[in-house]
């Protein structure tokens, strides 16, 4: 029998206590194994919703936890096609399925999408990178199935054979996107992510190669996408989370043009070293994690350079930057901003950013929206009818027409207000307006 098709169950089935979905359940001994690995465990120190915690200070919950959770609600959606006796899911791709949910995120570092814009790298080719070199999970891996390493990343990477596996871990509703709703909204407080998990895991089907819903589901999901709507304006894009993420990236983005001029750190972990160097491996990246980032920002206070020690000062001690919102951004105010706060001794490149809410990992749901290569992001979410009918869900139903493509985002400036209201005699009365300082 090949591995594919061989039992792997443990002695014993293991059980975490779980705050979203109250008991995920273990029964493979390859998920336990891969669950024990260092860079599974890793995840116990990466923050699910990177710096959100200095606006809903709840939100502390890791991507250990949310992994875990990902991997359970795809062992609900494969339990009930297995249930259901659906021909089109294809039995001997579970544990494969299974594995690709549990280590989706392995290859997200500190503050992951901060530091990928900063250092132009992707989560997902770190995810790959692990699976695929000398590590713990390759190891595990391979023991089971010399093909699984390769098999796991081909899913991760979206280029798996079996497309319908691919949308379990990456479609407009998969389970990691209906984990982080659920678990975002119960660790930051709020009730916008809620929805009827159980009822979509019952109108799912799988069909011809993808993943659809039986038509009589089709308000469930509605409600899904409702509370991803609100999610992604309520918390994914809060103002404050966006200025704690604007001194993030400024810290990074001034960290790496210090050492591009050969400033002389007194103090540079190695880790941290390999980021800036841009010469980052396997067993660095392992190494890296929120409690190194943020103790070289404490170490960071003391440099002399003072525009790293105050937005590291900024960042851990909570001093954000101040916003005021703009319709448009007007690129004569925006300049002559620019030249009054280098008057007054700030820096104009990293005291001031205009912010537009475009570039979040989140997203709200847009049928038919394609990548910058021209290919579609991301599989519609389609309806089955009684006679076997596909008709994409916008289509049927206004709620979500209604919300489908809507932009109400606004610009926000950011700024330091301290230095600009000691200086505001200083400054032009329209900016005292703008800024608040009248």
């Amino acid at each position: 029998m090949s591995a594919a098709h061989r039992e792997d169950k443990l002695a014993e089935e293991k059980v975490f206590k779980d705050p979203v979905h109250k008991y995920i359940y273990v029964q493979d001994q390859l998920i336990w194994q891969l669950i024990n690995t260092r860079e599974f465990q890793r995840l116990r120190r990466i923050r699910q919703l990177g710096t959100s915690y200095l606006t809903f200070h709840g939100a502390e919950h890791s991507r250990f936890s949310h992994s875990l959770g990902v991997y359970e609600i795809t062992r609900k959606i494969i339990s009930q096609f297995e249930r259901g006796g659906y021909t089109d899911w294809p039995k001997e791709e579970k544990l494969v399925a299974l594995c690709a949910a549990l280590l989706h995120d392995i290859g997200h570092g500190p503050f992951s999408h901060s530091i990928e814009d900063v250092f132009d790298s992707h989560h997902e080719e770190w995810t790959c990178r692990i699976l695929l070199g000398n590590t713990e999970i390759n190891e595990v891996l391979r023991e089971f199935d010399s093909s699984y390493p390769e098999r796991i990343a081909a899913v991760i990477c979206k280029t798996y054979h079996q497309p319908i596996v691919v949308s379990l871990v990456s479609s407009q509703m998969d389970a990691d996107r209906m984990d982080y709703l659920l678990r975002d909204a119960y660790f930051t407080g709020v009730n916008y992510g809620t929805f009827d998990l159980e009822r979509i895991l019952r109108v799912l089907r799988p069909h011809q190669g993808r993943i659809v819903v039986k038509e009589s589901g089709m308000h469930a999901v509605e409600d899904y996408l409702m509370s991803r709507y609100q999610m992604y304006w309520q918390v994914y894009f809060h103002p404050v989370t966006r200025s704690s993420e604007i001194i993030l990236r400024q810290i990074f983005r001034r960290a790496k043009e210090l050492f591009g001029s050969e400033y002389k750190f007194h103090t540079l972990m190695k880790p941290i070293q390999m980021l800036l160097a841009g010469t980052m491996d396997i067993e660095g990246y392992l190494d890296l994690d929120e409690a190194l980032v943020q103790t070289a920002f404490a170490q960071w206070v003391h440099e002399p350079d003072p525009v790293l020690s105050d937005l590291c000062r900024r960042f851990l001690n909570r001093k954000l930057y101040k916003y005021v919102t703009m319709d448009h951004p007007d690129e004569k105010l925006w300049q002559e901003i620019r030249e009054q706060l280098r008057e007054i001794g700030l820096h104009p490149d990293y005291h001031l950013e205009i912010d537009f809410p475009y570039d979040m990992p989140y997203d709200v749901y847009r049928p038919g929206s394609t990548t910058a290569a021209g290919k579609e992001e991301k599989p519609p979410i389609l309806l089955l009818s009684s006679d076997e009918r596909l008709s994409e869900i916008s289509s049927r139903s206004d709620i979500i027409r209604s919300i489908t493509g809507i932009h109400q985002g606004k610009y926000h400036l950011y700024y330091p207000e301290e230095p600009l209201r000691e200086s505001a005699h200083r400054l032009p009365a329209k900016l005292r307006e703008l800024f608040a300082l009248m």
